[in-house]
């Protein structure tokens, strides 16, 4: 009887497997509008370790629902679907909460101030909202650069957002979704950045640590995080870490900063980096230990590389990862778990 050649390591999944894996990655999600498709598969609550294992394996592009598996593996979205209406509302309405606090102009605030304060009854001598010259005080003058002043707050929040809307457009000039000209882009703009913005405080809390400068040399800081780096290489390969870090003197702040603070975006194509994330997220102790594997296996699959390079060699090679096939990589970084 015959038998299919079996595929050699690091080859694609046959289509078939792939299909497979999409369905079920579909009916451990569920979406209602899948349930035509999924039949008597669909439930109301979802199966979380089901989908983080699913999801490890990376999210099919084709089914279009990496968006919502990414809010589930958060936690921005409760496991029970039934909820989900009703969640998106609440966290919506807060961030709009939070815009109208932080990025609305004094002038319109104090309008309707006023405008509660007195009544409708009242509006005629409303003066349009406006105080009076001797009305306005020091901290409420549109000049003023006192920390209290909300009007000096409000300069300030208009500059962080037009750096952050600057950022963005930049990150992929390349794609149209991040230029924000696109029709998709426009029409998911508002509930886009809400979700984004909780489904980043939610990333964020795993990595905090690494940005506040009072933990910097404390064991949980980012000097921390990278010496379990360097630990976790002399675990694995003693002599690539003893080459590294002591021979060549190419210590782990030099690349991998920035490999762990921006989450290996910047060392990958888009395509990619969307990959590893679905990793990432998918780990239920957390993206931290899954992000030091991966930083690992990195330095592991050029190693032969690192042993023949200098300082200069490595640093250079390290700053500039080669590409390299990511399947392979998660592959390697999983066997170091």
């Amino acid at each position: 009887m015959a038998t299919s050649p079996r595929s050699p390591p690091g080859a694609p999944p046959p289509p078939e497997f792939e299909i497979s894996r999409q369905s079920r990655l579909l009916a451990a999600v569920r979406f209602p509008e899948d349930i035509a498709l999924l039949g008597s598969l669909s439930k109301k609550v979802i199966d979380l370790d089901e989908l983080r294992m699913l999801a490890a394996q990376g999210v099919p592009d084709g089914a279009a629902v990496r968006p919502t598996v990414w809010k589930l593996l958060l936690g921005y979205l409760p496991s029970d679907r039934a909820l989900w209406e009703q969640e998106l509302a609440k966290k919506r309405s807060q961030y709009a909460a939070f815009k109208e606090e932080f990025l609305s102009n004094p002038m319109e605030i104090a309008r309707r101030q006023e405008l509660e304060g007195q009544g409708s009854e009242n509006t005629g001598s409303i003066d349009n909202g406006l105080l009076h010259r001797s009305e306005v005080t020091q901290e409420e003058h549109p000049l003023s650069l006192g920390k209290t002043s909300a009007w000096n707050q409000f300069f300030e929040y208009s500059e962080i957002m037009e750096q952050i809307d600057r950022d963005v457009k930049r990150t992929h000039p390349d794609m149209q979704f991040f230029c924000g000209d696109s029709s998709f882009a426009k029409s998911n703009q508002n509930f886009a950045e809400a979700d984004s913005f909780f489904c980043f405080v939610e990333l964020l809390s795993g990595f905090r640590d690494n940005f506040c400068q009072k933990l910097d040399n404390s064991a949980v800081g980012i000097q921390g995080t990278l010496s379990k780096l360097s630990q976790l290489v002399a675990k694995y390969d003693g002599e690539l870490q003893r080459h590294l870090e002591i021979i060549t003197e190419v210590n782990p702040q030099f690349y991998a900063f920035r490999w762990i603070t921006l989450l290996l975006t910047q060392e990958f194509n888009f395509a990619d980096t969307i990959h590893i994330w679905d990793t990432l997220l998918s780990d239920p102790d957390g993206p931290q230990e899954t992000l030091l594997r991966i930083c690992c296996a990195m330095l592991i699959l050029v190693r032969k590389r690192l042993l023949a390079g200098d300082f200069t060699s490595n640093l250079k090679l390290l700053q500039n990862y080669p590409p390299t096939n990511i399947s392979h990589l998660l592959y390697v970084a999983n066997k170091l778990h």
